[in-house]
């Protein structure tokens, strides 16, 4: 997944993942010179190398022990960006398994509504003393840096929060995004694949508050090396994850729910 703002076409951008693109086809997309394309892309978080001649995402000469995932979580007063706001952001930086940094913060809000007030826990006043969006965008641009993203149903945080970042004059996400739900459905069988399902199926976090940030970041931190270990597929590379966590076949579920009681026979 890449932002909507990102100047190539899909099929280039599969091509920089997989085989390489060669530079007619990457400057005939661009308005820019293409060192200067190169240099915006690595600001916005997206590596672009080359290789023998073609240009290829860097990711894909990483191996994944090497590699660097950010896994975040957010939670916002509402669901639509124009209207809404990110009011708790948090996240983990995990490199060969291990967790090598963190950031979390809320967020100065006016308005938080009772209905969120409820499902998180978080009300307007938390927010009183917190940095404003801005502040929040600038310092968490600064710690995800070219990380994969990482996110449980990934479209929804890596969009709202690449959107906050252009509501506040910042450019938008580049950066190389990973669904840990899709890796799931495709490593570990579940009846469903829900955060909150996983940890209790799967007792992945024994103090989560689910619907805050840090909580389910770690309950993801938690899914994400699982299913890196139950995973047999031969992965060279994050590129290769990626692929994977898209176009591999999702396990079958089972019939009937074992968290349910069984019925007395």
């Amino acid at each position: 997944m890449l932002n909507k703002d990102f100047p190539l076409d899909a099929k280039s951008v599969n091509r920089l993942a997989t085989r390489g693109l060669p530079m007619e086809v990457l400057k005939s997309q661009i308005d820019e010179s293409l060192d200067l394309f190169l240099a915006l892309s690595s600001a916005q978080g997206l590596n672009i190398v080359k290789k023998q001649g073609y240009y290829f995402f860097d990711t894909k000469y990483i191996k994944l022990e090497d590699a660097e995932f950010c896994i975040v979580d957010i939670e916002t007063n509402g669901s639509k960006l124009e209207k809404h706001q990110i009011i708790e952001i948090a996240a983990l930086k995990v490199k060969n398994g291990e967790i090598i940094d963190r950031y979390e913060s809320l967020v100065y809000v006016k308005e938080i509504n009772p209905h969120i007030t409820e499902i998180t826990g978080i009300s307007q006043e938390d927010t009183l003393d917190a940095p404003d969006l801005k502040t929040v965008m600038c310092e968490f641009r600064l710690f995800l840096q070219d990380s994969v993203f990482v996110a449980h149903d990934v479209k929804f945080d890596y969009n709202f929060i690449s959107g906050s970042m252009q509501k506040v004059g910042l450019p938008p996400l580049y950066n190389r995004a990973l669904c840990s739900l899709a890796l799931a459905e495709r490593t570990i069988v579940s009846y469903r694949y829900g955060l909150s399902y996983l940890n209790e199926f799967l007792h992945l976090n024994p103090t989560a508050t689910h619907h805050r940030a840090m909580s389910d970041v770690i309950t993801t931190y938690h899914l994400f090396i699982m299913a890196l270990q139950e995973c047999k597929e031969t992965l060279n590379n994050v590129e290769d994850l990626i692929k994977f966590s898209r176009e591999g076949a999702r396990l079958k579920r089972p019939k009937f729910d074992p968290l349910l009681p069984k019925e007395e026979e």
